[in-house]
C-alpha cells in the first residue's frame, strides 16, 4: 500500500497521484502542507527534512521526497514498458522530455504565472511581469507543440512519464485568467488528457483555496 502525504491542490502531489492512478495502485493520501499543516511536525520532518510535499512511503521502504524522484521510483517499480521503457536509449528519450517538462515548462509557468495570477492579491499583481512571463512560456510551448504535432503524446504514441511531468500543469494553464495563444495541437492533447479518468480525478482539481483576494 502506498502512503502519500500532500494536499490535493499541490501540483507536485497531483503529478504523483495521477501516475499512481494510471497504474491502478492502492494508496492512502493524507492532506499535508498549506493550511493542512503536518509538514512541520517532528514525525513528518523525520521523513522529509524539507517540510515539503509530496512524501511517499511504499511498504517498508524508506520515505521518498521530491516529486521527480518519486515518479521515477513509481515508474521503475510499477510502470508498463510503454510508460517507462526498459531499453536505456528509449528510456532516456522519455526521461529527456520529462526533464524538459519539469525544468522548462513547469518552472516557467508555476512561479512566474500561476503564482502571480492566482496566489497574488489582485491589487499587487504585476501585469507587465505576467505578460513577459507568458512570452517566455510561449517559447517553451512552441517546442511542445512542434513535438506533439509529430506524435500523440510527448515522447511517442503512448502516455509516458514525460506526459505526467508536462500535462499535470495544463489544467491550470487552460483555466486561469490569462491570455493564451490559439494552440490547436496543444488543446487537442490537453483534451485527450482530460478524457483519462486518472487525470480528471487527480489533476482537474479546483484551486480556489489557493487564490488570494484583496
Amino acid at each position: 500500500m502506498l502512503k502519500i502525504w500532500g494536499r490535493k491542490t499541490s501540483s507536485n502531489v497531483q503529478a504523483v497521484m495521477w501516475c499512481i492512478a494510471e497504474f491502478g495502485l492502492p494508496f492512502e493520501r493524507i492532506d499535508a502542507g498549506f493550511k493542512y499543516g503536518v509538514v512541520n511536525t517532528p514525525d513528518y520532518l523525520a521523513m522529509n527534512p524539507n517540510g515539503t510535499v509530496p512524501t511517499l512511503v511504499d511498504g517498508t521502504n524508506p520515505p521518498l521526497w521530491e516529486s521527480g524522484a518519486i515518479l521515477r521510483y513509481l515508474a521503475n517499480m510499477y510502470a508498463p514498458e510503454t510508460f517507462w521503457p526498459a531499453d536505456p536509449a528509449a528510456r532516456a528519450f522519455v526521461d529527456q522530455w520529462a526533464e524538459w517538462s519539469k525544468v522548462n515548462f513547469t518552472q516557467s509557468f508555476t512561479g512566474p504565472i500561476f503564482w502571480r495570477v492566482v496566489r497574488t492579491a489582485p491589487a499587487l499583481r504585476d501585469p507587465v511581469a505576467i505578460r513577459n512571463a507568458l512570452a517566455t512560456l510561449d517559447k517553451k510551448l512552441d517546442i511542445a507543440e512542434a513535438q506533439l504535432a509529430k506524435t500523440p503524446y510527448l515522447s511517442g504514441p503512448e502516455l509516458t512519464l514525460a506526459d505526467i511531468q508536462f500535462g499535470h500543469c495544463l489544467f491550470r494553464y487552460f483555466t486561469i485568467d490569462i491570455e493564451r495563444r490559439d494552440r490547436p495541437v496543444l488543446t487537442a492533447y490537453y483534451n485527450a488528457l482530460t478524457d483519462r479518468a486518472a487525470y480528471a480525478d487527480h489533476v482537474m482539481v479546483p484551486y480556489d483555496e489557493l487564490a488570494v483576494e484583496d
